[in-house]
């Protein structure tokens, strides 16, 4: 980066001329390692994936600690313009998964981002709007006070996957955050508040470019209200925006147990924005099945998360 700060990253697939370069963003506490299964898959169709770590993630400089929302942003450009230069010729299209979904949305509310599409995953829209009082009055309180303490997230009974084999190898993985500091957790607060203005934003002055949402009805880490408020801002009949909503999705979608279909819906979306998508969980063209489960949706659970997402 222009600062000498270094973001480790993982490719997959071909370096000579490939048609399709994708640009990865992970989740909170994670890292680059997150995009593997999708990244292999798409190197078997010629697409080249390069996942980064962002800063304070993964193989990173003081990993842990929270380097505020307008870096990683700054770092999002940065690395798209060195995509951009690396492979001219190549369609750049930006995935990214939870809260890397939100760094992506929140960098292109501010300004259009220069890349062919965008792929949103479980995208972190948990914002302060969504959050009961208690809570964000509780994260609050500790930022100010205790910004260094770490939380686990020992006792909370959620699951981001119901691949355990997956979310067992995550847990030993040294490079997964597993005690979060609250600075980092009203950090990526902000992110989110600053992610949910995209709709109202997209100031492209070529159009939107196509963009792919995809959200389980199982996630458990991104609330389905907050999911749900969200989307409601967005228009689904936008020629160039598709949503997916997967019946028995979870948070991790392209690890989940059932991740083969995700990662073909994504690999035929990126060949072919406009080509039917294999699983048939598209709900863009068919808001019905949204509108009831929106309707179904309740309230956030209480407190403050500090799993991966």
């Amino acid at each position: 980066m222009a600062d000498g700060y270094r973001l480790p990253f993982q490719r997959w697939g071909r370096t000579d001329r490939p048609r399709i370069v994708v640009l990865g963003l992970h989740g909170f506490n994670d890292y680059s390692q997150a995009f593997r299964p999708l990244g292999e898959h798409l190197a078997t169709l010629g697409i080249t994936t390069y996942a980064f770590d962002q800063r304070g993630f993964g193989r990173t400089r003081q990993a842990g600690r929270w380097h505020g929302s307008d870096r990683l942003t700054a770092d999002l450009r940065t690395l798209i313009g060195l995509l951009r230069a690396r492979h001219p010729q190549a369609r750049l299209i930006l995935i990214g998964e939870s809260m890397g979904a939100a760094v992506a949305l929140s960098a292109d509310a501010t300004a259009p981002l220069d890349v062919d599409g965008l792929v949103l995953i479980a995208p972190a829209v948990w914002s302060r709007d969504s959050m009961p009082w208690y809570q964000r009055a509780a994260l609050a309180l500790a930022a100010r006070t205790l910004p260094g303490l770490k939380l686990t997230g020992d006792g909370i009974q959620i699951a981001p996957s119901d691949n355990k084999p997956m979310l067992i190898a995550m847990g030993r993985d040294p490079l997964v955050i597993k005690a979060t500091r609250i600075e980092a957790l009203w950090g990526v607060t902000n992110v989110m508040d600053q992610a949910v203005t995209w709709p109202d934003s997209r100031r492209h002055p070529d159009g939107q470019p196509p963009t792919l949402i995809l959200y389980g009805e199982r996630d458990s880490i991104i609330p389905a209200r907050a999911f749900c408020r969200f989307i409601d801002a967005v228009p689904l009949d936008a020629a160039a925006l598709r949503l997916l909503l997967y019946a028995e999705g979870w948070h991790m979608l392209p690890r989940d147990l059932q991740g083969a279909r995700v990662r073909a819906d994504i690999a035929t979306w990126l060949l072919d924005p406009s080509a039917a998508l294999p699983s048939g969980e598209v709900v863009s063209e068919s808001a019905e099945r949204l509108r009831r489960f929106c309707a179904a949706t309740t309230g956030p659970p209480d407190g403050c998360r500090a799993k991966p997402f």
